[in-house]
């Protein structure tokens, strides 16, 4: 038998339900975009100049995805930083959404005094934390929300709160349109998703399980464009904490202009890496184009490269069946590995060195 395809294997390495969480995805989003809509914003905060989102690792993915998605639409310029410290034009014309799972990560905590003295319209998302305190104490518009269908409590994989939270609120807001019917659809796809790549669905049939195992022992490379480029990033994300594999991601068409010179060394490059193409038939001909082409130069390098073409038909239902896959295939990977997908322990070393 396929280990893949050993319930018991998979129970063993995953004890903290990381799997359970992904099947929850959609129940997330669900909770998050019911909750998060009936929050009370001041209306100032539709009337703002520029939108910033400080987020950490998984607390940054959803900024990301939103913003590939929604860049076009959103009419006014929309940032997402990593960062101890705000740029030089945030003031009381920016709605400065401060994003952190725990509440305690202290990159952007570390930020909430200097934005208060700038008068920055803050939004806070967390589950709680320092940051739901401090939203409680001064009195912050925010979604402080109970992580019920993240058994494994992992920020990364908590993102439908993330997301779902975070468009709720821009909704709200009125910097996106989105409407709930619409909403509705893509959670009905997030549940028909499992139906192809949850566990039960054996490896021949199921693409998730066949490209974790064409990545296992190789670095994957992963490509994606447009919509789908904060796909990209959540997917090296979660291949780095859940599966422990190294994993850079790359965007068509900036990688055209400098990666095309870069794959002739080492040599190892042919055995060692897995391109993984992100495909999508609503980037732009141009893109589409670009894509071709940039297969063609791995074939002259003889390194080896994967498709996934996502199959359904609107933007952001495309971006949640590529976060759903991508979660699978990492997921997969952990269990060809034999690890934990939960535990993070060279993170958590990090983090306890920091606090002495």
């Amino acid at each position: 038998m396929n280990i893949l395809d050993n319930n018991k294997t998979i129970s063993r390495l995953d004890p903290q339900g990381v799997g359970r969480s992904i099947e929850s995805l959609g129940l997330q989003c669900q909770q998050a975009w019911e909750e998060a809509r009936k929050i009370k914003i001041p209306k100032s905060y539709s009337k703002v100049d520029n939108i910033l989102i400080n987020g950490m690792g998984g607390s940054g993915l959803g900024g990301h995805i939103i913003k590939s998605v929604f860049t076009e639409k959103i009419k006014v310029p929309f940032e997402v930083i990593n960062s101890y410290t705000l740029p030089g034009y945030v003031n009381s014309h920016t709605l400065y959404i401060i994003s952190s799972y725990s509440g305690t990560t202290e990159e952007p905590l570390n930020t909430f005094n200097e934005a208060r003295r700038r008068g920055a319209k803050i939004l806070v998302i967390s589950s709680g934390g320092t940051l739901g305190r401090w939203a409680k104490k001064y009195k912050l518009p925010g979604y402080v929300f109970n992580p019920r269908f993240n058994p494994s409590n992992q920020p990364r994989m908590g993102l439908g709160y993330s997301v779902a939270g975070q468009l709720a609120m821009l909704k709200k807001c009125g910097h996106v349109n989105i409407s709930d019917n619409e909403f509705k659809k893509v959670i009905n796809v997030i549940v028909s998703l499992h139906k192809q790549f949850g566990t039960g669905v054996t490896a021949p049939r199921n693409k998730a399980k066949q490209l974790a195992l064409k990545l296992k022992n190789r670095i994957p490379i992963i490509i994606g464009a447009e919509h789908l480029s904060g796909n990209a990033h959540a997917m090296a994300n979660q291949l780095h904490e859940n599966s422990k594999t190294f994993t850079p991601y790359y965007l068509i068409s900036e990688l055209n202009h400098h990666l095309m010179e870069g794959m002739q060394f080492p040599p190892s490059n042919v055995r060692s890496l897995m391109w993984v193409f992100i495909e999508s038939p609503l980037y732009l001909q141009k893109i589409q184009k670009r894509f071709k082409i940039t297969k063609r130069v791995l074939d002259k390098y003889k390194v080896s490269y994967l498709n996934y073409s996502v199959r359904q038909k609107a933007r952001l239902a495309q971006v949640f069946e590529v976060l759903v896959f991508g979660s699978y295939v990492n997921y997969y990977l952990a269990i060809l590995g034999n690890v934990n997908p939960s535990l993070i322990p060279y993170v958590d070393y990090f983090k306890k060195e920091l606090k002495k």
